[in-house]
C-alpha cells in the first residue's frame, strides 16, 4: 500500500494534477488487495462446513485471481465499471477531489486495475517464498553461476555497439534546434530508441542462453535477460498504465494545461 501510494503521490506531484487523488486511491487499492482477493477467498474456504468442495473452490479462486494477468482478464472490466461509479460517487459527495472536476472513466479505471495488479506482483515475486518463487528462480537462471564467466569478445562488441547507439541516438534525437523546444515527439522517439536497443539485447541474451549448445553467459555473470523482462513487465509497464490513465487536461485557476 505504501509503495503504490508513494508512487501515485509522486505522479500527482510531477503531473500537476493529471494524476489525481482518485487515480492514486484506485491504483493503490488494486496493488494492495486486488490479486489477494484470491488469497482471501482461499482463507474463507478454510471455514467451509462441507470441507473438500469449499476448499477446492477457494483454491481455484486463488489460482485464477492471484495472478498478474488473470486478475485483469477476469475482473478488469467489472472493477473498471465499479471504480468509475465510485469515482462519480466520491466526487459528487465531496469526499475526494479529482482536481479536473470530472470523475474517472471506465478506460482510466481499467488501466489502474492493470497497473495495480502488476505492481502487486513486483513485490510478491521478489520477496515471497523465501526467494524461491518461480519468477525469481527464472530471473536468476538467466545468469551464469558456474564459476567465473569468461569475457567473450563478441559480447563486448555487442554491448559496446548497443550502448553507443543509445548515447549517440539520444543526443541526435534531442539535439538543439533553433526555434524548437523539447517536445513529446522527442520523448517518444527516445523511448522507441531505448525499446529497440533493449529488444536487440534481449534477443542476444536468448541466443546465448537458450539457442547455443552448449550455452554460454550473455555478458559476465549478470542475469540481464531476466532483470530486463521483469522490470519491463512489473515496473515500467504498470507505470505506463498509470500514465495512460491520466486526464488529458486539467484546469488550474484560469489556466488549462494540456497533456
Amino acid at each position: 500500500m505504501m509503495y503504490a501510494l508513494g508512487a501515485g503521490t509522486g505522479l500527482m506531484r510531477v503531473s500537476r494534477g493529471r494524476f489525481s487523488p482518485h487515480h492514486c486511491l484506485f491504483y493503490a487499492a488494486n496493488a494492495f488487495v486486488g490479486p489477494d482477493l484470491g488469497s482471501f477467498a482461499e482463507w474463507l474456504s478454510s471455514f467451509s462446513p462441507d470441507g473438500g468442495s469449499g476448499r477446492r473452490l477457494g483454491s481455484l479462486a486463488m489460482d485464477l485471481v492471484h495472478h498478474p494477468f488473470y486478475y485483469v482478464l477476469l475482473l478488469g472490466l467489472p472493477l473498471a465499471f465499479f471504480y468509475a461509479w465510485l469515482s462519480r460517487f466520491l466526487l459528487k459527495k465531496g469526499i475526494l477531489d479529482t482536481i479536473s472536476g470530472v470523475p474517472l472513466s471506465r478506460k482510466q479505471c481499467f488501466c489502474l486495475v492493470a497497473a495495480g495488479s502488476l505492481t502487486h506482483f513486483f513485490l510478491d515475486h521478489l520477496f515471497e517464498e523465501n526467494g524461491h518463487s518461480s519468477m525469481y528462480a527464472w530471473i536468476l537462471s538467466t545468469g551464469w553461476w558456474q564459476g567465473k564467466a569468461p569475457i567473450n569478445p563478441d559480447s563486448v562488441f555487442i554491448i559496446g555497439f548497443l550502448c553507443t547507439c543509445l548515447i549517440v541516438g539520444f543526443i541526435y534525437i534531442n539535439r538543439v534546434r533553433h526555434g524548437e523546444t523539447i517536445s513529446l515527439m522527442k520523448a517518444d522517439q527516445s523511448l522507441g530508441l531505448i525499446l529497440a536497443a533493449a529488444s536487440f539485447y534481449c534477443l542476444w541474451c536468448v541466443i546465448q542462453i537458450y539457442w547455443r549448445n552448449p550455452p554460454r553467459p550473455a555478458v559476465g555473470e549478470e542475469a540481464d535477460l531476466g532483470v530486463l523482462v521483469f522490470l519491463a513487465v512489473y515496473l515500467f509497464l504498470p507505470h505506463g498504465f498509470c500514465v495512460l490513465s491520466m486526464n488529458q487536461n486539467v484546469v488550474h485557476g484560469n489556466e488549462r494545461l494540456p497533456l
